[in-house]
């Protein structure tokens, strides 16, 4: 049996990631998408324990305390994180695990769990992209999107530590690049001694 991969990616808010996501688990069977827990409030037509699993921020303070979480972080007044024992039990039992996650939570993933985290960033087009995607959401002020496009030139300046860069201008072009970067990682040597396992 194959090592799973757990593929996180990270990007500015409003760049398509979340779509990419979404079109990734569409398309392929073999990976699951990690529920992250957040202690904002939900979304128009956002479903506890799909999109996130919604909880107080005593919960996820707890949470923090008994160490379930493989990464965390609080983004604009909000706390978000992965539970540790699920991504951890899915690549033992070689399933891929996708995060759609933040830039610092990408890094504490990778500082866990090594080579078994592969991180893909994915960029706007441009700035002026970004914000137009942003300001057509509606769900928030002039200032918020300001703040949120600043956080967007922080978070490109430390995408050089990613694994791979997928520019998502065109969707379909995007998808495939990620697509792409999944199959070869499930491929990666120390992932498939299964395979060697074969001959000796």
């Amino acid at each position: 049996m194959r090592r799973g991969v757990v593929l996180v990616v990270s990007a500015p808010s409003g760049a398509g990631k979340t779509t990419l996501c979404r079109k990734l688990i569409a398309k392929d069977p073999l990976i699951s998408f990690s529920v992250s827990y957040t202690t904002r409030p939900p979304r128009p037509n956002e479903r506890n324990g799909t999109d996130y699993f919604f909880v107080s921020k005593e919960t996820f303070q707890k949470m923090i305390d008994e160490g379930a979480f493989l990464e965390w972080a609080e983004v604009y007044g909000n706390f978000y994180g992965t539970a540790k024992a699920q991504v951890e039990n899915a690549i033992k039992e070689g399933k891929d695990v996708l995060l759609d996650i933040d830039v610092q939570g990408a890094f504490q993933v990778r500082e866990k769990l090594g080579r078994d985290a592969v991180l893909v960033f994915v960029l706007p087009p441009s700035f002026e992209t970004l914000f137009q995607r942003l300001k057509a959401r509606g769900t928030e002020d002039e200032m918020t999107l300001r703040k949120r496009l600043a956080a967007a030139k922080e978070e490109i300046l430390r995408a050089k530590a990613f694994d791979y860069l997928v520019l998502n201008d065109n969707l379909e072009e995007a998808f495939e690049e990620l697509y792409s970067i999944l199959r070869a990682e499930r491929q990666k040597t120390f992932r498939r001694e299964d395979l060697l396992a074969r001959f000796f």
